[in-house]
């Protein structure tokens, strides 16, 4: 910056001056990083920066103050307390947001300081300003985090201004006031609770219903409501940080059924970079080990690509199994057939364990993730036959007597596996399970005779624990070599090896010597073991709070401050009121003022306590205007009532202000520039207290709004869809009727269903429904309609409301409902004008599925594309009656909706279909034998409905 161009008049000199302060200051601040300590430094920012703290320019005020923070050196810690007081009551909030950033550098230097710094934090978290907000409350998290007495004040204030404060103050604040509230609130996941939105905010807002007589178990407080309303629009920020620390705050203070918002949010972090794709996958998969419906519906946006990482792709495929359900299992095996080919071993290794566990989970896939598992072990990757093995091994401990043949597989492969840890867990199966392999358990003992000192030390160890067993069962054969075993183990290098040697020979081989113990050695050795539990790696996480250091390590870091427990009884409330004080109106009589004489000196820094002002002043008329009821009240009061009212008023704000803060007020007067015409305030403020009043008036009584909470779907004139579609039954017999809602417990009102099974008119993913409503009461029923439905992500199209149905009337309404290849329930409310029933509709399996048309070559094609996992077969035994073809196919439609398929083999019968939701293809194959029995095959990705499709036609079938 030249003087010429100062000269010019380009940049006013008094910025010159001060950009030349700067400048100074911050050579000062690297002159004392370098040099910081000597006793020359110190004497020269003292004398350099207590005069710039006083300087006009707010920015040279702050710059002092933070390089007088930074001198680290005790004996300046008095002055520094004085400056930091000094900057707290400074009129720029720039100022006195770097005071509070000061606050924490002395409290690491000197922490006596506690008492002191507590006031000026105290008088820092009634700053208005949104600049000072976040600073302060970090300096409150450090310092004092216990003082929650120092927030129940400003609770309120912090909640409205959260908005608009910066970012990164915006995560501070959500952390601090998410353990504020676990302290001050009652929990929300207690069953039965109710939430009533419409309460009043203040106790004066309105007045409590004396005629309520029914005692709620929950109603949240208002201020819990207003913490979770205000923090909601924050899932919008840009800052992921900002996101994830809303999330927590939901995912630990807001009721069940409302956490589900925060998830969009949190799978739109997913596209960001990879360390944020790290933190948030972790906490993810935290949530979806308690609440699956939660990321449910977004589980493509979990499936790896090819360019994650390690870490991201095994995340992901951590929060697939959580998510893995009987709806979705088929489509998840799929995915997880596509990973275990993939080039990275970890990844494919952990995709197989990820099949075990799922295969833990759901029992109706137990077999068909062994069938794929034990195909792995032709797999010319050996980490993947390795992993198999283990896995195969835990599957096994679940139910072993089913699965010999497997047992024998693994041995065949024994000489061909390498992995330490995939031959000691076949060795560890031979030694379990040798009674249901004699004659492969000694070979294989044979063979781990020859090469024992070359194996790895986890190798020897089952390799000794298989020689102890075969000898307590088949010592004819193996006697000889579990005593060769045992004496290659008695000189091993490893002492673990030699003790477990010495431990098995006093147990299993009697002799003089031997104790009591050598009696009960079967007992010991080949007692049952129980199956093992596998479990997600983030169960236990859940003890941290989401989005910690501690969470994301698993260990508790060092500052971590425990997520408080919900209180039984919620504290006062009232501890949270703020008193709200009225703004002083100016006489009416005074039409002009002049010679106004100001007790206060108006310096460059006014326009500062001018905005000031004008917050107060905008605070408090919206304050008044909130409070209609107060409002009305002092406008009824009498003239002179008033006049004593406010010279009380005055007396008693004057009394309780510093002298400081009396003449703050006068600026907002001084500075007006025609402050001789004072009435014009007076008009205006009555101006916006009338419009206020008439735009509540007419919000809330001329147009009043509906109530959410309770939908009503009402049509006026004549409704075009207000109709019921008379269907055809099938030709095989009657359809199945369902009873929806008994007459005694809907109150004269009965429902009935059936599943007319034709396309659904509404939606084509839908399953159509037609329910019979009838009358059976004496009076007419007004208003039948659809009310709430559950879970909340179930798609229904309702009916149209029913006006009035007299009594002894029926009539068929059409409904279209979306399982989404399910059977779970559809749980919703039939409603009249009086009572609300709980009812539900459940599918049959058959009921999802929809005819397919295809010819026997298009049949056998598609059938052996869904082999392996995708096919599900039993021998089943069929009633005499139902063996005619004819018989087969009525038995047959009558469990599943399918279409027959001709078939040129009079044994064979063919069946296909696809499913509503999905469209996913599925095959039915009869194929019958000499005898009674016949071989029924099922082929569809769907597995889940496989297994259940094919328990129903093996029950049919066998019925007579």
């Amino acid at each position: 910056m030249s003087a010429a161009m100062v000269c010019r008049g380009y940049i006013p000199a008094d910025e010159c001056v001060d950009d030349q302060r700067m400048i100074n200051v911050s050579l000062l601040t690297a002159f004392l990083l370098v040099l910081g300590g000597t006793v020359f430094v110190v004497a020269h920012c003292l004398t350099d920066n207590l005069f710039l703290c006083q300087d006009p320019n707010q920015f040279i005020r702050a710059s002092a103050l933070r390089v007088l923070s930074s001198i680290r050196v005790p004996i300046i810690v008095p002055i520094m307390m004085l400056a930091i007081k000094e900057a707290a009551a400074d009129l720029s909030p720039y100022v006195r947001k770097t005071s509070a950033h000061a606050i924490q550098k002395l409290y690491s230097l000197d922490p006596d300081q506690k008492e002191q710094l507590i006031e000026v934090i105290e008088k820092l978290l009634k700053d208005k300003s949104t600049l000072v907000a976040g600073s302060v409350v970090m300096a409150f998290e450090e310092v004092c985090p216990d003082r929650i007495d120092l927030i129940h004040k400003n609770y309120r204030k912090l909640c409205n201004l959260l908005v608009d404060v910066e970012e990164w103050g915006q995560v501070v604040i959500i952390s601090m006031l998410t353990r504020y509230a676990r302290t001050q609130f009652t929990s929300p996941w207690m069953e039965g609770a109710e939430f009533d939105e419409n309460k009043a905010f203040y106790d004066s807002d309105s007045e409590e219903k004396k005629d309520q007589t029914e005692a709620k178990p929950y109603v949240m407080d208002p201020d819990h409501r207003l913490l979770l309303r205000n923090t909601k629009p924050l899932l919008q920020s840009r800052n992921t940080a900002v996101v994830m620390a809303v999330a927590q705050l939901y995912w630990h203070l807001a009721p069940k059924h409302e956490v589900s918002i925060v998830t969009k949010s949190l799978v739109r972090l997913l596209r960001s970079h990879r360390e944020v794709q790290y933190i948030v996958l972790q906490n993810i998969a935290t949530m979806s080990i308690q609440r699956k419906g939660m990321f449910e519906p977004f589980i493509k946006s979990f499936y790896v690509r090819s360019t994650d990482a390690t870490h991201i792709k095994t995340l992901k495929l951590e929060i697939l199994t959580n998510l893995a359900n009987e709806a979705n299992i088929s489509t998840i095996l799929r995915e997880f057939q596509t990973y275990v080919k993939s080039q990275d071993k970890a990844f494919a290794a952990a995709t197989i364990q990820a099949i075990g566990r799922c295969a833990t989970n759901i029992s109706e896939v137990t077999d068909t993730c062994l069938n794929g598992l034990v195909l792995l072990l032709s797999n010319r990757d050996e980490a993947v036959v390795a992993e198999s093995i283990v896995v195969i091994k835990k599957l096994l401990q679940t139910q072993p007597t089913q699965h010999g043949d497997i047992i024998k597989h693994m041995a065949k492969l024994f000489d061909n596996v390498t992995v330490p840890m995939a031959r000691a867990s076949i060795l560890w199966l031979m030694g379990e399970y040798c009674e249901k392999v004699p004659k492969i358990a000694p070979d294989v003992l044979r063979k781990m005779a020859k090469t024992f000192t070359a194996e790895e030390d986890i190798v020897k160890l089952q390799t000794v624990n298989l020689a102890a067993k075969l000898y307590l069962t088949n010592s004819k054969q193996t006697k000889l070599l579990t005593q060769y075993i045992l004496n290659l183990g008695k000189y091993d290098q490893n002492y673990d090896i030699r003790d477990r040697t010495r431990f098995i020979r006093q147990l299993i081989v009697p002799n003089e010597k031997s104790g009591a113990l050598s009696k009960y050695a079967r007992r010991i050795l080949l007692a049952p073991k129980p199956a093992p539990v596998l479990e997600s790696a983030f169960k236990d996480r859940d003890r941290y709070q989401l989005g910690t250091l501690s969470h994301s390590l698993n260990l508790k870091a060092t500052g971590y401050q425990e997520l408080p427990d919900w209180p039984a009884v919620a504290p006062d409330q009232s501890v949270r009121n703020v008193e709200i004080v009225e703004p002083q109106r100016i006489k009416a009589d005074l039409f002009w003022v002049s010679n106004v004489h100001c007790p206060c000196v108006c310096t460059e820094s006014g326009s500062e306590s001018e905005e000031e002002s004008s917050e107060d002043s905008e605070k408090t008329s919206s304050d008044s205007g909130k409070s209609s009821s107060g409002s009305e009240k002092s406008s009824s009061e009498s003239e002179s009532d008033q006049k004593k009212k406010k010279k009380t008023k005055k007396a008693q704000q004057k009394k309780n202000k510093p002298a400081a803060d009396r003449y703050a007020e006068i600026p907002a007067v001084c500075h007006t520039g025609f402050g001789s015409f004072l009435p014009k305030l007076e008009f205006i403020t009555i101006m916006i207290s009338f419009f206020y009043d008439f735009f509540f008036f007419c919000q809330h009584c001329l147009f009043p709004q509906n109530d959410s909470k309770n939908p009503t779907f009402r049509t006026s004139g004549i409704s075009l869809f207000h109709m019921s579609f008379q269907v055809t039954t099938s030709s095989f017999g009657p359809l199945k009727t369902y009873e929806l809602l008994h007459h005694m417990t809907g109150k004269g009102l009965s429902a009935k269903y059936h599943f007319p099974r034709q396309p659904c008119l509404y939606q084509p993913s839908m399953v159509a429904v037609q329910v019979i409503l009838t009358n059976s009461s004496d009076h007419a029923l007004e208003e039948i309609h659809i009310g709430d439905q559950s879970p909340a992500s179930l798609n229904i199209h309702c009916f149209n409301t029913i006006e009035r149905l007299e009594p002894g009337a029926s009539v068929t309404v059409s409904m279209g409902i979306d399982f989404s290849d399910s059977t779970q329930a559809a749980n919703f409310q039939l409603c009249t004008k009086e009572d609300q029933f709980s009812v539900s509709i459940q599918p049959a399996v058959g009921e999802l599925l929809m005819p397919s048309t295809m010819t026997e070559q298009d049949f056998c094609k598609e059938q052996g594309k869904l082999q392996g996992m995708n096919e599900t077969s039993a021998t089943i035994t069929m009633a005499t009656a139902n063996a005619s073809r004819q018989a087969i196919n009525k038995q047959v439609l009558s469990v599943a909706n399918v279409g027959e398929v001709p078939s040129s083999q009079n044994n064979f019968s063919r069946f296909g279909g696809r499913t509503v939701s999905s469209r996913a293809l599925v095959l039915l194959s009869l194929e019958l034998s000499e005898s009674s029995g016949a071989l029924l095959t099922i082929n569809t990705e769907k597995s889940v409905m496989a297994s259940m499709l094919l328990r129903d036609l093996k029950q049919a079938l066998a019925q007579a």
